[in-house]
């Protein structure tokens, strides 16, 4: 029966695939063997309760072997036979990557390799959390399929890493190594000792055969190991095939006469013919091994449970700032008005968890008397990602479909590094907050590797990413209060640079987006647009050509982009407007009278004291003065 479940689970595969036109059956057809023996004997889960909080949790990092995936849950009972023919087809919820959200029973989102085993090891840190706080209703695993292209890949490294020296048990990694990637064998690119790899890294690795009798067998000695798992599989690509072996069957679809004879070995006839008899024992089995957890979960759940507990099972927030808490200068950094509210925020919200990529220090982000995240205290909720960045982001997203709201920091210059796991966040919508310091010229003698100028329009070109550039401990306030309320990825850009604390900004006009921080003398002449450190800029240069300049404060271009025609005419109306900020100019244009209106910058930065870095890029008072008094 299980040869007859694994046989269907590749027929399967194989005719989405050939109904699509489309590619990857090598996977379907190799690593059908690891994801049944994951199924069918060692996942919990629930398919009439798929929030349940300690579900084991399943990751394909490998998401092109989508097919593989879905063929397997509809096995289990997750989709219908229509969804499996509808596959890769606009409107289909079988995509042709698998997509959080859209899919029942997909963990995350995956496709860009690496991606998937990165944020599996967030789910597992999620889990340590839980355990250690709750631990007679937490206990689940978090298993992961990958290939040689996840292993490739950087990030790949980073995350297992930190796996490792963090002595994550619950984490199991099943590697399909097949020697082969999508334009040849990996002997030309990968010649790494794998193994050797991850026993350095403090992994327990097991090596076996593609049998699902020695993948069993590997998979008990996980369950009891000490150590995060590696279990290297030896599999050939597109076993069966004509093609078998070669990177031919990776990308391409199957020959109408290789498709038929495949069907023929597997036991399979018909297009999407089923064995009800192997589809029902294969469900039985996860049933009724789940089924027992499942309860006694529900059990411990009425007696050990706290209010705690909703943050993470509900994603309910509840929280207050109130300004009179913090202990106000007059002029300060927003990276310092940050980690103020952050602290006063993490005594409130159970769920908020994170760390920073080496620079807690430079970005204020470290929770004080909440502990540090580790092999021997998992209750800690200071992660010290070490400098991972790629890793800090997948991680994230990690802990954010496991419930919690999470953040990470480092310097603004290193979004870079960051960005393909906050495409992610955004792409599968869920509630990461990258807190970014450093945000500017301003910060001088770091040179130009340091001072970020295109990162902003970067971010803000990406779609469902909210990015809020305060300008000081008010709008900082506001910003959080707009993060904390709403289920979105944001970015928070804040500066080293002290500025003023200002009374005229206003912590709840940031949901607006933007707003009229000073309104002009007499008859409107010119607007000044500024964000974050040039607010304050902005209002020096109003005082000093006095009447007739109105000075409006822009924390969130994509909120105040969201508002009503109406309220965006009343704060901009038709006058010559100027746009300030120490960035790019791309994307601005929308807002100012024209490109001499845009005063930005668009080259790298210079190495010298504050001053003179900002006099040398026209941001001095008295350069910005002249260019406005120029224009008028």
């Amino acid at each position: 029966m299980d040869e007859k479940v694994i046989n269907n689970i590749k027929s399967l595969g194989i005719d989405m695939i050939e109904k699509a036109k489309s590619g990857h059956p090598g996977i379907v057809l190799s690593a059908a063997p690891l994801i049944y023996t994951v199924f069918a004997n060692y996942l919990n889960i629930n398919k009439d309760d798929q929030g349940w909080m300690n579900r084991d949790r399943f990751v394909l990092s490998a998401g092109h072997g989508s097919a593989l995936l879905y063929a397997t849950l509809y096995m289990a009972g997750y989709l219908k036979l229509d969804d499996l023919k509808k596959f890769r087809q606009l409107g289909s919820i079988t995509s042709g990557h698998p997509e959080y959200g859209v899919t029942p029973g997909v963990e995350m989102s995956t496709g860009p390799l690496g991606q998937g085993i990165a944020s599996a090891v967030g789910m597992a840190m999620a889990e340590k959390h839980l355990e250690a706080k709750y631990p007679k209703l937490f206990n689940y695993k978090v298993y992961v399929i990958c290939g040689d292209g996840d292993l490739m890949e950087g990030i790949s490294y980073e995350a297992s890493s930190l796996a490792g020296n963090l002595k994550l048990n619950n984490l199991i990694v099943l590697y399909d190594s097949n020697r082969i990637c999508l334009d040849g064998g990996t002997d030309k690119t990968f010649s790494d000792d794998v193994p050797l790899r991850f026993k350095a890294l403090g992994f327990n690795v097991i090596e076996v055969n593609s049998d699902y009798k020695e993948i069993d067998s590997a998979l008990q000695k996980a369950q009891n190991s000490d150590k995060p798992t590696l279990v290297k599989v030896n599999t050939i690509i597109g076993e069966g095939s004509y093609l078998e072996g070669t990177n031919k069957v990776h990308g391409g679809a199957l020959a109408e006469d290789d498709y038929k004879q495949l069907k023929e070995k597997l036991g399979f006839a018909l297009p999407f013919e089923v064995s009800e008899e192997a589809k029902k024992e294969f469900e039985n089995k996860i049933q009724t091994r789940s089924i027992k957890k499942y309860n006694e979960f529900l059990d411990n759940y009425e007696k050990y449970a706290d209010k705690d507990l909703e943050y993470f099972k509900r994603g309910r927030i509840s929280y207050s700032i109130d300004r009179s808490d913090f202990e106000v200068k007059d002029v300060q950094s927003t990276r310092d008005s940050s980690g103020m509210v952050l602290n006063h925020l993490a005594k409130q919200i159970p769920s908020l968890f994170g760390g920073s990529a080496d620079l807690s220090s430079s970005t204020k982000i470290y929770l004080k008397d909440m502990g540090d995240f580790s092999a021997t205290n998992y209750l800690g909720r200071n992660i010290w990602f070490g400098v991972r960045e790629h890793a800090m982001g997948a991680i994230l997203n990690g802990l954010a479909l496991s419930g919690f709201r999470s953040y990470g920091s480092t310097f603004f210059t290193f979004s870079d590094y960051v960005k393909p796991a906050m495409r992610l966040s955004a792409f599968m919508n869920l509630p990461v907050t990258y807190i970014f310091t450093h945000d500017s010229i301003n910060i001088g003698m770091d040179g130009p590797t340091h001072q970020p100028v295109e990162q902003l329009a970067a971010l803000r070109s990406m779609p469902n990413m909210t990015v809020y550039r305060p300008a000081d401990l008010n709008e900082v306030i506001g910003a959080y209060e707009n993060i904390l309320d709403r289920k979105e990825p944001s970015t928070l850009v804040l500066s080293r640079m002290a500025t003023p604390n200002l009374k005229e900004t206003k912590a709840e006009a940031v949901s607006k987006g933007a707003y009229i921080l000073k309104h002009e003398k007499g008859e409107l002449k010119a607007i000044l647009i500024a964000t974050g450190s040039e607010v304050s800029l902005a209002m020096d240069v109003a005082e000093k050509l006095d009447e007739g300049i109105r000075v409006v404060s822009m924390p969130s271009m994509e909120l105040f982009d969201s508002q009503s025609a109406e309220y965006k005419r009343e704060v901009l109306p038709k006058v010559k407007t100027f746009f300030i900020e120490a960035g790019s100019s791309y994307g601005l244009s929308k807002y100012a009278s024209g490109e001499d209106y845009l005063i930005t910058v668009d080259k790298f930065g210079a190495s010298g004291s504050t001053k003179d870095v900002l006099d040398y890029m026209g941001f001095s008072l008295e350069k910005v003065c002249e260019r406005v008094k120029k224009m008028l």
